[in-house]
């Protein structure tokens, strides 16, 4: 390990992105941290994460410059996300039951991810885009009738839980029960979702408890009633003789949860912002929404960046542009600084509709732990912003209120009036 690691700058000169203070910061000013390291040409060492579950006990490279970010995520041999992805030292057990396959190599990795991606069939894939599309009509025409509206309640929250409670066919009497435990997964930090911050593993452990409860009582539902549904798919996914165990799925659901959700929920809630401060885009979306909806969705999701950063392990003695990695040594990539690089994008604190190319990495770098639902967050996004566009003609919206972490770009309210078209 290299935790006392030097760097050959002036620690007085290195920003530090470890302390809680730095994640209570807002994104233009904690990407003025970003842009000082995008700058220099060597990585440098973080000291122990503040932010985290159990008291943290190992520094980190940061990859904050959009290369090194795509390099890292490319490079599973070299980076492996089994010793975890978060900033949190949590036990494996932990992440084991929360990620699904996030915190996996291959070959286990592969074999989760082709059998949950084996679940996902064409012909659902179509059937969930149609059903989005329908319920996303439904909420704007709801939330456009009221005028004024928290964004985060009445818009941005509704489509991504009520898509994937369809999608894998929750209960309607326990659609609240799983919200509200993966807001306790991501806001372990925030007096809100845990009453108790002192004792946050408890509380998370309570969270992940509720959602594999919900998902055993389903899968033993499924299997002696199947319905056409996902997790009747995951019960009954099977690739060569291989099938998902109801852990397994119960660790997915968790993971479907968080990243299913929350993600989309604020790319939503951060682009209603951004078109409210970039009126200009928003006239020239309306203008032609067939020609620009494809690359303004790419722009939310940049401009968004939901997930801020995910953490990898070198598993041998490498190098990022020269600086030496040893084997153990935690690299973390952080999404939001990437997705700002001067180098890769022109102005990149402008809100462009028409931006293109978008080499964003709101999805990740590519590689093996490339987003397995893009696909589906883009449908989601497509069709809010679709509708908005039929039935508002402008967005007066206040100042978000954050929910403070290190891993989701996370906002908890956000007042807007819509000026009806």
């Amino acid at each position: 390990m290299t935790d006392t690691a030097a760097v050959s700058l002036p620690p007085s000169a290195i920003p530090d992105l470890s302390g809680k203070e730095f994640w209570t910061m807002t994104a233009r000013q904690r990407d003025e941290s970003f842009a000082a390291l995008r700058q220099w040409d060597e990585l440098t060492f973080q000291r122990p994460p503040e932010m985290s579950l159990t008291p943290a006990q190992h520094g980190y490279w940061a990859a904050v410059r959009h290369a090194d970010v795509r390099y890292v995520s490319r490079h599973p041999e070299l980076f492996c996300s089994g010793e975890g992805v978060t900033l949190d030292e949590a036990p494996a057990e932990l992440n084991e039951l929360a990620a699904a396959f996030l915190p996996t190599d291959a070959p286990k990795h592969t074999r989760l991810r082709r059998l949950v991606t084996h679940a996902f069939t064409a012909r659902r894939v179509r059937t969930i885009q149609e059903q989005i599309e329908r319920q996303a009509k439904a909420i704007v025409e709801t939330a456009v009738a009221a005028d004024s509206v928290e964004v985060v309640r009445d818009v941005s929250m509704r489509l991504p839980l009520w898509t994937i409670s369809e999608m894998i066919g929750v209960p309607e009497d326990r659609r609240e029960e799983m919200y509200d435990a993966a807001n306790v997964l991501v806001g372990t930090a925030d007096a809100e979702f845990v009453a108790d911050t002192e004792n946050a593993m408890l509380a998370l452990l309570g969270g992940i408890g509720r959602l594999h409860d919900l998902a055993h009582d389903m899968v033993d539902r499924r299997r002696v009633e199947p319905r056409d549904d996902l997790m009747t798919a995951l019960v009954q996914a099977e690739v060569e003789g291989e099938t998902l165990t109801a852990d397994e799925i119960a660790s997915f659901l968790c993971l479907l949860a968080v990243a299913g959700n929350d993600t989309t929920r604020n790319t939503i809630t951060h682009s209603i912002k951004a078109f409210s401060d970039f009126p200009d885009q928003w006239a020239l979306l309306r203008s032609d929404v067939d020609s620009h909806l494809g690359t303004a969705v790419e722009e939310m999701v940049r401009w968004a960046t939901p997930v801020h950063l995910f953490r990898r392990t070198a598993v041998t003695d490498t190098e990022i542009r020269g600086q030496r990695i040893r084997a153990g040594d935690r690299v973390v990539m952080f999404y939001a600084s990437a997705n700002r690089d001067e180098s890769v994008f022109d102005d990149p604190w402008r809100f462009d509709i028409t931006r293109t190319p978008n080499d964003h990495l709101g999805f990740g770098g590519g590689g093996p732990h490339f987003c397995l639902g893009a696909h589906i967050a883009r449908a989601q996004v497509r069709a809010v912003f679709r509708e908005l566009a039929r039935n508002v003609a402008g967005f007066e919206a206040g100042k978000p209120d954050f929910i403070v972490g290190n891993l989701i770009h996370n906002v908890r309210s956000l007042q807007c009036t819509f000026t009806r078209a």
